[in-house]
């Protein structure tokens, strides 16, 4: 009787235990860059630090910030097209609520143009870090991965004829798992073009093809005009009505640049 007594109590402990992780278990957290290339020859962005935070509102001074176990490193953003990307962060977090993520840069930002090294200023990233709102409640058990889409076209501004370039980040951000992707290529593979999304005439997202083909990921169920924009030389292609479904990737038939 002590002996089943005993191991009654053991198998309870082990029920209550199973069920107190279950309730205070951890999410798994990943955050990972990918990029829209850009006509350059390469994009060098030093990334020190990846802190996340439950509020929206939450100032760099507030307490509260989570600094994620950063890979810190150079990354070229050109490198990331097509479905490649690069893990900046991972981590285990407890369940809840994620507000907005602070991506900080560290000084060894560069551009190379046609051969030529030019070194990008960004006071701001290297001061208290880019803010970028991600709004996404973390369940136990479960992983997330968080893309941060750099848009190095966008985000790259000449200062006037100083010769010199300023890093203004243009970022979207998502979770991997929510809305679906747009794949294409075009027609000959050598004409590297613009690819536009736009909702009502309001700019989504876009892509540089890389070989001819671009995906892009992320994008809320619905209807969008993309638009192909290749060299001057070449006319323009716009495709409406394009229907994006959650979890899903359309495929687009080649599109002829003429």
């Amino acid at each position: 009787m002590k002996f089943y007594y005993l191991f009654f109590l053991l198998f309870s402990l082990s029920l209550f235990s199973c069920d107190k992780e279950s309730k205070n278990g951890n999410a798994k957290l990943e955050v990972r860059l990918v990029d829209a290339p850009a006509e350059y020859d390469a994009v060098y962005i030093d990334v020190r630090e990846i802190r996340i935070h439950t509020s929206e509102t939450a100032a760099d001074e507030d307490q509260g910030w989570t600094t994620l176990s950063t890979n810190a490193g150079i990354y070229n953003l050109l490198e990331l097209t097509n479905g490649i990307d690069a893990l900046l962060a991972s981590d285990e977090l407890p369940a809840g609520k994620v507000s907005q993520i602070r991506l900080i840069l560290g000084e060894n930002n560069t551009l190379v143009e046609n051969g030529e090294t030019y070194t990008l200023k960004t006071p701001s990233a290297q001061q208290s870090g880019l803010k970028l709102k991600i709004n996404t409640t973390l369940e136990a058990d479960l992983k997330y991965v968080i893309m941060l889409d750099f848009d190095a076209a966008r985000s790259i501004v000449k200062a006037g004829n100083s010769g010199k370039y300023n890093l203004k980040p243009v970022i979207r951000t998502f979770v991997e798992s929510d809305g679906g992707s747009l794949k294409g290529c075009t027609s000959p593979a050598t004409i590297q073009s613009l690819v536009t999304v736009s909702q009502n005439g309001v700019f989504v997202a876009s892509a540089y093809t890389n070989d001819g083909c671009f995906l892009i990921k992320g994008l809320p169920a619905g209807t969008y005009q993309v638009k192909v924009e290749p060299p001057l030389a070449y006319s323009p292609v716009t495709i409406s009505d394009v229907v994006i479904s959650n979890g899903e990737v359309n495929t687009l038939s080649t599109i002829t640049i003429q």
